[in-house]
Formats: C-alpha cells, structure tokens, sequence
C-alpha cells in the first residue's frame, strides 16, 4: 500500500524528468525488495508461523517508524497518526490480515501460487470500487478482470482435486481481496498518508501473533533472516513505494509493480528449487498477461483526455 494511492479526480502533481527517473527507480526496488518474501521465509527454520508473523512485523514496525521520524520528525510522525482516521484504521487492518497471510500461506501453498494472485490486485479493486462505490469500469476493465478470475480458478482448482491445500489458496486469495480493499480505501482517500497506517498494520499483526504464537524465542540463525525478512522485504518495500508512488503515472506504478509475482517465483525456483505446478504456471500467466494488456491500454488512454467518471487501474498496493 502506499501513501499516494490515484484517486480518480486527483490531478496528477508536476514532476521533473529527473524526478520521474528516480520515481521508476524506487518503484522498481519496492517490487524487488517485496519479490524476496517468499525466498527468505524458507531459510527460516522456525515451524510456527506465528512466531515469525511476531518478528517480522516487529522488525518492519520498527523499521516504518524510524523511517517516518527520519523524514517527518517525532511531531510530523505523530500528526500522521493522529490524521489517518477511519480510513487508516481500515487501512492498517487490511495489511495487517494480508502480511498475515502471506505468512501463514507460505506452509500450505508454494510461493508462486501466492504471487501470482496478487498479481490481479489493481483488477480486483476496481471490481470491488465498482461494487462498494459504483464507481464506472470501463468496459476492458471488466474483460481484465473475467481474465484474472479465471486464471485465479485455474489455480484454485489444484485445491478442488487434492493437489495442494485448500487453506494456502484461501489464506493466498485472502491476501489479494485484503490488498484490493486497501487499494480502494486508498484511492477514495488519496489525500491520507498511508504509511502510518502500513506501520500500525504490522504492530497490529504482531499483537496478534504474539497471542497465538507457542513461543517467541528463536535462533541466531532465524533470527537474521527474519530481520531480512521484515526489514528489507517488507518495511524498506513500503518505503521505497510510498516514496516512489509520488513521482509516476498510476499505471506505470502498477506496471513496474507486477516484477514482484513475476520474480519472486524465479527466486523461489533457483534458490529452493521450488518449481511451480502446470496449473500455477498456466493460471498466473493468465493472470499477469490480463494485468500487463491492460496496463498498457490504461496508460494509453492517460496520453489522452480522459472520460470523467470512468476508472482503469488503481495503483498497486
């Protein structure tokens, strides 16, 4: 998620070009730092998902806040708290349920599965905008979004017949309904800064874990990698989005955003040699093919006037 979410009647801020490069960049380093998720968390040997849920959102609290001191100060920091509202709240519980997820996921699913349903994320939300606020869809939005359903059933299916768990597909199309709503309360509420809310997020989902976890002690080892895995992952992913966010269109934001499911199976694949199924292959590239074609028509379609009224893609989570 990020601070600067696109909001239809939001006009877009005058950027450098210089300051555009650096957008690209960052947003890029986001997508990459998230893409490592999956390959981190199968270092670690801890079997209690609940117990790296604690020490990941521990690290990226800790991280997110030293990040917002660092750049609004202690009183800045507190007035971004106190501005987030309601649609903050909102906000941080989505990502709190979403990072979650992912987690716990990750021992019942492979990563690519994961992934590669959150790779229809902006879709999604303009689906769920249209149905929560009524906002217009554009006609090949909807032809998008009956792509990325169906390719997301080509992977359920592996759940219907046994071939993977039915709870890592639920808890992995959790994480992207979780993200999509966050998308659009974003959106709805562009002029929120959303990086406390990310930060209250992962405090949220560390209370929570530490409630379900059977202990919170771990190695040296793990304990490394679960410093990776929400600092560097996780807290400094956001940080380079929120700050990257500002500086691009929309629709390349969410382009350069689809490096996170495209990588992160390749990761998983040469590091663990974790090889995804027929089925995972087959339905995330229906899934990343709808997003890309459609990206690339939304960016098209903002070269030109746009018709009031009418959304395309949201900016990524």
């Amino acid at each position: 998620m990020t601070d600067t979410a696109s909001s239809p009647v939001a006009a877009s801020p005058i950027v450098s070009p210089q300051g555009e490069r650096v957008g690209f960049l960052l947003v890029f380093l986001s997508a990459l730092m998230w893409s490592f998720g999956g390959s981190i968390a199968r270092f670690i040997d801890n079997a209690d998902s609940w117990t790296v849920v604690f020490w990941r959102s521990v690290w990226a609290a800790a991280f997110l806040l030293c990040f917002m001191v660092w750049r609004d100060g202690w009183r800045g920091t507190l007035k971004l708290f106190r501005g987030m509202g309601l649609a903050g709240l909102a906000v941080a519980f989505c990502f709190a349920t979403a990072s979650t997820s992912f987690v716990v996921a990750l021992a019942y699913t492979t990563v690519a599965n994961i992934l590669l349903m959150q790779a229809g994320v902006p879709l999604l939300a303009a689906l769920f905008a249209w149905a929560l606020f009524r906002e217009r869809v554009a006609v090949a939005t909807w032809v998008a979004i009956a792509a990325v359903i169906a390719g997301v059933a080509i992977m359920v299916s592996e759940s219907l017949d046994g071939a993977v768990s039915p709870i890592g597909d639920g808890l992995a199309l959790l994480i992207a309904v979780m993200f999509s709503i966050a998308t659009v309360i974003t959106r709805r509420f562009a002029h929120v800064r959303m990086t406390p809310a990310t930060c209250l997020g992962t405090m949220l989902a560390a209370a929570f874990a530490a409630s379900q976890a059977s202990a919170l002690g771990v190695s040296s080892h793990d304990m490394g990698f679960l410093f990776a895995f929400g600092v560097i992952n996780l807290g400094l992913g956001l940080a380079f989005f929120a700050t990257g966010a500002r500086l691009v269109p929309a629709a390349v934001a969410a382009l350069l955003g689809t490096f996170e499911p495209i990588l992160g199976p390749i990761w998983v694949w040469l590091i663990h040699s974790e090889v995804p199924s027929a089925r995972t292959i087959v339905g995330g590239a229906v899934v990343v093919t709808a997003l890309l074609v459609h990206i690339g028509l939304e960016f098209k379609r903002q070269t030109r006037p746009a018709r009031a009224g009418v959304i395309g893609v949201p900016s990524p989570n």
